[in-house]
């Protein structure tokens, strides 16, 4: 039970916000736009604030989900940012997606001024928020992740902490870029399976019992050959985060061919008019 802050209420967000609210915690909440956070409020108790310093101000954790690297720096480190109204000791859960180096600029600051700042980018989509079973991958120090984690239980099914700050945004860039190549395995499998005459629920069923099951295979295939492709994680966010890992390799000097191929086949799907659809829109292009 604690005086929490959540900043930023969108399809993941909101719903961490309303477990967090759930667990007993007094929750005060800040949006972009207001009347979301207003909104929130109506539905689930506790406070809205006009900024993020304000919505800060005497909490004893601050938890932020914003878009990009950008918003983030904004509602920490900008004129009404959070962080100028965090006493020290106020913990720092960022579970934005972003780059590592902002990542590392924020548990800099969190640091000067005796907070403690936790990167923790999520896993398992609108539904993993929604069912609070989200997977959680966190870089800082040991100290913030023993302070953070049983804040997070209130949405996760696992926590991991995967070393110094940045490491949370780095092992996220791993994820995207395994889902990325599994994905556009699945859709080329069924644009052939397709073409070839086959039933592709009589094959799925059979091949996912084998070598090449997936979660992606077991939760979308079925709706990738329906033509379905509203499931909450949009191919505009895919495309932001495989951005960020091919900076970071291009950094790194690590080659990512199929990242970058998939990256671009995610650009044709967003001139096709798919940038909002599920990330298994990939086999649209396939099906022209």
């Amino acid at each position: 039970m604690a005086r929490v802050t959540f900043l930023g209420l969108g399809i993941m967000g909101g719903p961490m916000a309303r477990h967090l609210a759930a667990a007993g915690n007094d929750v005060t909440v800040y949006n972009r736009t207001p009347a979301k956070a207003d909104a929130w409020v109506a539905a689930h108790g506790g406070r809205a604030a006009a900024t993020p310093s304000q919505a800060a101000d005497g909490a004893a954790v601050v938890l932020a989900c914003v878009g990009a690297d950008a918003d983030l720096r904004a509602v920490t480190l900008g004129p009404d940012g959070a962080f100028a109204a965090m006493a020290p000791g106020t913990l720092f859960i960022d579970h934005t997606t972003v780059s590592a180096a902002i990542a590392r600029e924020l548990a800099e600051a969190g640091a000067a001024r005796g907070l403690h700042v936790l990167d923790a980018p999520v896993s398992g989509g609108q539904a993993g928020a929604e069912n609070g079973q989200l997977t959680i991958m966190c870089g800082g120090t040991p100290e913030a992740f023993a302070a953070a984690e049983p804040v997070m239980q209130a949405y996760a099914k696992r926590i991991g902490h995967m070393g110094p700050a940045g490491s949370g945004q780095l092992t996220k860039m791993v994820n995207q870029l395994c889902i990325a190549g599994v994905l556009q395995g699945l859709a080329e499998g069924l644009a052939f399976g397709a073409r070839a005459g086959l039933d592709l629920a009589q094959v799925v069923d059979v091949i996912s019992k084998g070598a090449a099951q997936s979660w992606q295979m077991e939760n979308r295939a079925a709706t990738m050959a329906q033509g379905k492709f509203d499931f909450g994680f949009a191919v505009d966010w895919m495309r932001k985060d495989l951005g960020l890992a091919l900076d970071e390799a291009r950094r790194l000097g690590v080659t990512l061919p199929v990242g970058a191929l998939v990256d671009q086949f995610y650009g044709d799907v967003q001139a096709m008019g798919g940038g909002r659809q599920d990330t298994s829109s990939l086999i649209r292009r396939l099906a022209r």
